[in-house]
């Protein structure tokens, strides 16, 4: 594997656990009044836009990351919609 896809997968699984901490809070506290909403509707608007540049450029490390970095964010979303 190249170097520089390991860096991309690398950044990307970084970059996406940022938002585990999040959904684990508000599933714990059952919680989610000071999530912003907005924020996470924004951020799944990008992602959505990074997982269609992925398709088209056929790179492996943006289209796995987005997709579950989206799925993350529409997580966050639904507890927002439930908790907050």
């Amino acid at each position: 594997m190249d170097a520089i896809i390991l860096v991309g997968l690398m950044a990307g699984a970084l970059t996406t656990s940022s938002s585990i901490p999040q959904a684990v809070r508000i599933l714990r506290t059952k919680s989610a009044r000071d999530v912003s909403a907005l924020f996470f509707m924004l951020m799944s608007a990008g992602m959505c836009l990074w997982l269609v540049y992925g398709v088209a450029r056929a790179d492996v490390a943006i289209v796995l990351w987005n997709t579950v970095s989206l799925g993350l964010c529409i997580l966050i979303l639904a507890l927002k919609r439930a908790y907050g």
